[in-house]
């Protein structure tokens, strides 16, 4: 069907904001009509001729009826490969309440703590499932996949030794390939010289290999694989002495279902464990997006990348949850920070933490034994055919020995089962959770083996048995029907801020309308159920979805090609920086080191260079917030013959159209430098100018931003990125992908295809808005931050505009005139609108004291009216402090948010309880942050970030009785300002 033969309404006015009469919207912006606006706002010598060359727009339905279509072309095949990724089963009720729900998907990063509650303690749970089965101390809320977590393994322990600049790093030869793959990308950049350790098949390594392997030199550490990537299961306590002793230390990346039956890595001395939570309940989906995480020994939290929630108090001194430690210290640190992390899998991390709670220790230790077992019949069997069986101790995977390896893998095919082909004579096959009988009979039929014993010889060798408990928190007993956990989920979303509750309005993020429809296929059998290295014929329509994206993105962009890997905005920069460094070195300029920033950039840009070999230098901004192009010539000047590159933000982080942008451009392409434009803001761009084209050699895209893919209270992201054609030989590579395996760049995330179980999404975005839908939304942003500027200006200062006057999808309210009139800050004002039912605005970046707000184009005018009427009343509070009437600390401002507690507890405030809980007398649907503002310096001067076990609270545990209430932390003595045990 076609546009012009249904009568369903076509999906931009779906996606749009509802806004009754257009052209008011443009007069109440001072102009004639909105292409007026795009004209004074967007500079004539950027924008594109013509409209984009896409596929015409379709309806949700016809677009979902294309898209079954490509799914069709897929086929799911039981995997047995292995590889760090496994069949699982989505609890349904995980599946339905969180993967499923906008109150979880559409939350955004929990760096307002007082409205994020909920997930907040959702990641807890997660820390301390990941903490338990490690046997480590401190674990973070989640990394991107196991290689890239790794791959942060190797630096962190790097700081941690202050190693020498020619110290080496020692790799596990039985580490994961893609994982070493991503090793050797991250570590040229930085002057790390890895070296392989070869443990041999022995069960019980001793330390010699390690003395072997470092040869005379100084190592700062090794990392090593448990279960190996063969399935061997080794005793590696002597191997981690050794590299101890040589003065290093050990990271250890380990299956987490393993850990539930074998010693976990914290016992035998392991500093740091990585892994992947994929098979926590998260689908494979072609690769991603999953849960990676790190946990580490006490005394290296302070070097973790990422997040890590923590315990803190409210102002009141309930417990409260936060983010700490670390948070956002890119835009603190920039080039020194630790890590460029920005975006995590925050929705992952979550399904894996309920999949654990749905489950407790007893079911993973059930579905652990049963992939053990299933292991074990195919090992049995093979065995008793003759077939060498060079796995001597496993978990889940065994190695065999085979006369043709391609035949009993067609075989095995036949019978419905992939196998991983490891060379011309060995195969490697692994069970999971979904292995049944029938993949273990089909296994033994392509090895031409006998029918498997049920009562094989299983049971992990007793000095490699765990016997330690996990997961004793009562959160892991208590919800074992579906009621249980229904209502549990309930209650964490019911403490959170979505967009299903009301505007976002943070710059630069862009949380704008992540449309049912374009979720719907995430959760398909076709597209969910892939393995990430099943034969390509077998993803054709995955493929298919990631082809189309390139060739979409490339036409929006304006690039000659593009690279879907990245799995995140922070991993597409070292992408393209990356791609700009090996260009270089290509042309024989590897001395081209030097990677110019704005100061006002995003402080993932300047950690980035770092990441990829690159000295940083600070260019000036003027007054207007551009980039100073006398100070960026004198700095080309300066660098001549180094400079490899210019990172700038288009729009600029400022939320202007800069007019030099292809002034700026030319500059350092006369210096043999390239241009790298960070995507971030291309929602004001897309239909109207294309970077590709006015200038820029590279961009990453943030697809979790202009392209619909939800945020999901912190990750998943997309960073794909688009590059000019002399570029495109540097795209990344895989080991594991033969049409990506001679890229002289290597991985920079675990698949190939980065996140392509979630490349439905953008997919259906763009079929369905087609290139003047696309525009049309772009102009429609534009249009709401201008209308949201010139209601709010003059009682709050717009603090940078264009030439004519006009911002572009974003603009930043200055706070700082406030701050010395009334000592009013921006966290008051972000607190207060929370009373107002809104999540804040971005809060000071890029300019200190200010805030960013980011409308987007699927705001409605009733709510952009109802954010500027909640701005303007909070003018007018800081009017009254400013006129005596109110002492700061005293004011509704300072004391916000109010809670149901502040309500019906005693009043010793000067304003009236009315006006603190209901500043807009808006009684109805109030949302009602569950904890007063959070003291964030307590919780990091008293870190809690696990959840104490049942034997913490002593004899208060058996007194909780049976009303189904958890036990307070801080009564169970698990420190001043521990949380509620989880459910409250």
């Amino acid at each position: 069907m076609t546009r012009s033969d249904t009568p369903r309404t076509p999906f931009v006015d779906r996606h749009l904001g509802f806004v009754p009469d257009p052209q008011a919207l443009a007069s109440a912006t001072g102009f004639d009509d909105l292409e007026a606006l795009v004209d004074a706002t967007v500079p004539a010598g950027i924008r594109q001729d013509g409209p984009l060359d896409l596929p015409a727009a379709l309806d949700e339905e016809d677009a979902l009826a294309e898209l079954r279509g490509v799914a069709a072309r897929n086929r799911v095949v039981q995997p047995m490969i292995g590889l760090g990724y496994h069949g699982t089963v989505t609890p349904p009720v995980v599946r339905r309440n969180v993967l499923q729900d906008p109150a979880w998907y559409t939350a955004y990063t929990p760096y307002q703590p007082e409205i994020s509650q909920g997930r907040l303690e959702a990641l807890l749970t997660f820390q301390t499932v990941v903490t338990d089965l490690t046997g480590l101390d401190v674990a973070g809320a989640s990394l991107l996949d196991e290689p890239t977590a790794a791959a942060e393994a190797m630096t962190l322990l790097r700081r941690a030794t202050k190693a020498a600049d020619d110290a080496v790093f020692l790799v596990d030869t039985d580490v994961l390939p893609q994982t070493r793959a991503v090793l050797r990308t991250r570590a040229e950049p930085l002057g790390i010289t890895l070296v392989d350790l070869d443990l041999g098949g022995a069960e019980d390594p001793s330390g010699t290999a390690v003395a072997a392997a470092l040869d005379g030199r100084a190592g700062f550490g090794a990392l090593l694989q448990y279960p190996g990537a063969s399935g061997q299961v080794r005793d590696l306590r002597a191997v981690v002495e050794a590299v101890k002793d040589a003065g290093g230390r050990v990271a250890v990346a380990a299956d987490p279902l393993a850990l539930t039956l074998l010693a976990p890595p914290g016992e035998w001395g392991a500093d740091v464990a990585v892994g992947s939570m994929q098979r926590f309940g998260v689908p494979m989906g072609y690769g991603g997006p999953h849960a990676g995480y790190m946990a580490v020994r006490e005394g290296l939290q302070r070097l973790m990348p990422g997040r890590l929630v923590g315990v803190s108090k409210d102002a009141s001194g309930n417990p409260a949850l936060r983010l700490a430690l670390q948070t956002r210290e890119q835009h603190i640190r920039r080039e020194k920070a630790t890590s460029n992390i920005c975006t995590a899998q925050v929705l992952l991390a979550v399904m894996a933490g309920m999949y654990a709670v749905w489950h407790g220790p007893e079911g993973l230790r059930r579905i652990a034994e049963h992939a053990h077992r299933q292991a074990a019949r195919v090992a049995a069997a093979a065995e008793a055919a003759g077939v060498t069986v060079e796995t001597t101790r496993f978990f889940d995977t065994v190695s065999l020995r085979v006369p043709d390896a391609d035949a009993v893998v067609a075989a095995a095919l036949a019978g419905g089962v992939n196998l991983r082909r490891v060379d011309e004579v060995r195969v490697g096959v692994s069970a999971d959770e979904t292995t049944r009988d029938q993949h273990v009979l089909a296994v033994c039929d392509a090895l031409g083996a006998g029918r498997p014993t049920d009562d094989p010889d299983t049971g992990v060798d007793a000095a490699l048995a765990r016997t330690s408990e996990y997961l004793t928190n009562r959160v892991f007993s208590r919800y074992r029907s579906e009621t249980g956990l229904l209502r549990y989920l309930r209650r964490l979303a019911d403490m959170d801020f979505a967009l299903d509750r009301g505007m976002i309005p943070l710059g630069s993020c862009t949380m704008k309308l992540n449309a049912t429809t374009e979720m719907e296929s995430v959760t398909w059998s076709e597209f969910a159920d892939l393995h990430p290295f099943a034969p390509a014929d077998q993803a054709a329509g995955t493929r298919q979805v990631v082809a189309d994206l390139e060739r979409w993105l490339a036409e929006v962009t304006g690039y000659d090609a593009v690279s879907m890997q990245p799995n995140s905005g922070a991993q597409g920069e070292l992408a393209g920086l990356l791609a700009i460094r090996g260009y270089h070195r290509g042309n024989g300029d590897a001395e081209r080191d030097v990677c110019l920033i704005p100061s006002s950039a995003h402080g993932t840009n300047a950690a980035s260079a770092v990441m990829a070999g690159m000295r940083v230098v600070v260019v000036a901004c003027d007054d207007e917030g551009n980039i100073d192009v006398d100070d960026l010539r004198a700095k080309i000047d300066q660098h001549g013959e180094r400079l490899a590159a210019l990172m700038i933000t288009y729009p600029s982080t400022h939320g202007v159209f800069e007019e030099a942008v292809q002034e700026i451009c030319a500059a350092v392409h006369d210096a043999g430098g390239q241009v790298y434009l960070d995507g971030a803001n291309l929602n004001a761009l897309v239909g109207l100018a294309r970077p590709g084209r006015f200038g820029a050699d590279v961009s990453h895209l943030n697809l979790h931003k202009t392209f619909c893919i939800p945020h999901g209270g912190g990750g998943p992201g997309v960073g794909p990125i688009g590059v000019r054609q002399h570029l495109a030989p540097f795209l990344p590579g895989h080991p594991l992908e033969p049409t990506l395996a001679d890229n002289p760049v290597g991985p920079v995330s675990g698949a190939p295809f980065g996140s392509a179980g979630i490349l439905t999404i953008p997919w259906t975005y763009v079929r369905m808005m087609g290139a003047d839908g696309l525009r049309q939304a772009t102009v429609r942003a534009i249009a709401a931050a201008n209308y949201v500027a010139r209601r709010l200006d003059g009682s709050w200062d717009v603090l940078y505009t264009g030439r004519n006057g006009t911002v572009a999808h974003e603009c930043i309210l200055d706070v700082r005139p406030l701050a010395k009139a009334a000592g009013i800050t921006v966290d008051d004002v972000a607190k207060r609108l929370i009373d107002h039912g809104f999540h804040a605005p971005t809060m000071s970046w890029p300019v200190t004291g200010t805030l960013m707000v980011e409308p987007t184009e699927s705001e409605d005018v009733a709510e952009l009216d109802r954010f500027c009427d909640a701005m303007l009343e909070i003018r007018a509070e800081v009017d009254r402090v400013v006129a005596g009437e109110w002492a700061v600390a005293d004011s509704p401002l300072r004391r916000a948010p109010h809670t149901a507690e502040d309500l019906v507890g005693e009043w010793d405030r000067p304003y009236d309880r009315r006006l603190g809980v209901y500043p807009n007398g808006n009684v109805r649907g109030k949302y009602w942050p569950p904890v007063g503002r959070i003291d964030g310096a307590f919780g990091d001067r008293n870190l809690v970030c696990a959840c104490p076990p049942v034997s913490a609270f002593g004899d208060a545990a058996d007194d909780a009785g049976g009303d189904g209430s958890d036990v307070d932390l801080a009564e169970a003595g698990a420190g001043s300002g521990a949380r509620p045990a989880l459910a409250r």
